[in-house]
């Protein structure tokens, strides 16, 4: 058997698995995030170890831990997880989601070796500019940093002791070679941070280390299994699809919404807010678009409207040519490919005859028309997906998967019931790690419903786009 552990922002997953991927038992714990100031997003890491404690001992209640032969981990990235020499958390874990080092980060992108070296732009998310708002900010704290970690590599600390990463997470610190798949010191010093402040490297697929015996003997586990390096979420869940050879892709309406495709090669073009990251294999790199409002724009709107996301979409019926009324989902700024953080959402066209119905239709057609903006930056790096897989919450909504497919102009597959998200990489990648497998131990899941594009609605939503286009422009002067 082999466990993947998926350290996500609302929760941790536990998913146990065979050697053949089905799945045998999983768990899950909650996790909630701190906003102390405006712009700001925390966890306390300390909470995430209880969290992994929580989701084992129930899956020790469900079957024999000692089977367990490989451990993998996945988890949201570009979290700055700051240690002292004695591994000691010196502050909350600063999160992807928060925007206080946006000047710092126009500071680095400034930089043209960062862009040159880095693959990306260096997006106020990511982890090297918090580092700098430390030093700015907390210069007492920063002078005490031993190590910095991603989240899912804080988790890798408590079950192994080492200090490692893996390639697919550390491409988002702006840190990294991306192209060389190694730390790069010109970047570390240009953040006043040098190589042994970072972990080692290691490829997702490959061990990263063993369990301790202390965390063995507590959960039933065997001392020593092999933990793998692992994944960043998103390059986690395309392992838990079977994706990874150039044309194939999914589109991932979570709490934020993805656009990821495999490549061939490494193809960077950061002008066009696209994320150029290593995959979690060897040798392989993938691209993505990121938005940072899509089930979270709908959940939002929810709010407003006293229902639950599910009322406000179970009844909309079949695809209809979009509506007047036009919705801006930058409810925390924009990641591709407007690389904004200040940018504020917005309705435009209201009127009477929006009613409820039309402004939930509005709030998906508006995350439909941002993961276009993803698409058409792809394009412009010569990226096409001609394969693409639907997950995420969202995915269960066939208006929105209609939409998507029509606007996108490009099946979208939905897989059979079952989990094939982030937590199944992580143990696709144990497999990988324990016993020496490939690519065979991560197939394409069968497929159960296509939605292909609603052609009489395709012009409606091309002109939909259209729009979208010019009141992004207007937008960003007004907010």
């Amino acid at each position: 058997m082999f466990l993947g552990l998926d350290l996500g922002t609302s929760g941790l997953k536990g998913l146990v698995i065979d050697d053949t991927g089905a799945v045998l038992a999983e768990a899950t714990a909650p996790l909630t995030v701190s906003r102390p100031a405006p712009g700001f997003s925390e966890q306390n890491p300390a909470d995430w170890i209880t969290a992994a404690e929580t989701v084992l001992r129930t899956l020790s209640r469900k079957l024999d831990m000692g089977a367990i032969s490989g451990i993998g981990l996945s988890g949201q990235m570009h979290g700055a997880t700051v240690l002292d020499k004695s591994d000691n958390v010196l502050r909350p874990c600063i999160l992807w989601n928060d925007t206080r080092a946006s000047a710092q980060a126009a500071q680095l992108d400034a930089n043209p070796q960062f862009r040159a070296i880095s693959g990306n732009i260096v997006f106020p998310g990511f982890t090297a500019p918090k580092l700098v708002w430390m030093a700015q900010q907390e210069p007492d704290l920063f002078a005490q940093i031993g190590k910095v970690l991603l989240p899912k590599d804080y988790l890798r600390l408590w079950l192994t002791g080492a200090h490692v990463a893996e390639m697919s997470d550390a491409a988002g610190t702006s840190w990294l070679d991306v192209g060389a798949r190694d730390w790069s010191d010109d970047l570390l010093a240009a953040t006043g941070l040098n190589r042994a402040h970072m972990p080692a490297l290691v490829e997702g697929s490959a061990q990263s280390g063993g369990v301790r015996a202390a965390v063995a003997q507590e959960f039933g586990l065997r001392a020593g299994i092999p933990v793998a390096g692992g994944a960043g979420d998103n390059a986690a869940t395309a392992i838990g699809l079977g994706i990874a050879q150039g044309g194939q892709g999914f589109v991932s309406l979570g709490t934020s919404g993805v656009l990821f495709a495999a490549t061939d090669g490494y193809a960077p073009a950061p002008e066009t807010a696209v994320h150029t990251f290593c995959h979690a294999l060897p040798h392989t790199w993938h691209q993505m678009g990121v938005i940072l409002a899509a089930s979270d724009a709908l959940n939002w709107f929810a709010g407003i409207a006293g229902a639950t996301a599910a009322e406000l979409t179970t009844n909309l019926g079949s695809l209809q040519a979009p509506g007047r009324t036009l919705f801006l989902p930058y409810l925390g700024g924009e990641r591709t490919p407007l690389n904004d953080a200040h940018i504020r959402g917005a309705f435009i066209g209201l009127e009477h005859a929006t009613d409820r119905a039309a402004a939930t239709r509005a709030v998906m057609e508006g995350v439909v028309y941002a993961l276009v903006d993803c698409q058409q930056a792809l394009a412009a790096t010569g990226t096409q997906l001609h394969t693409v897989l639907a997950a995420g919450g969202g995915a269960r909504s066939e208006y929105w998967l209609s939409a998507l497919a029509t606007a996108l102009d490009l099946p979208i597959h939905v897989p059979q019931a079952g989990d094939y998200g982030a937590a199944l990489g992580a143990a696709r990648l144990a497999i990988m790690a324990a016993t020496g497998a490939g690519t065979d131990a991560m197939p394409l899941p069968p497929i159960a419903r296509s939605f292909d594009p609603v052609s009489h609605t395709t012009q409606a939503f091309q002109d939909g786009y259209a729009r979208y286009r010019k009141a992004q422009t207007a937008l960003k002067e007004l907010t």
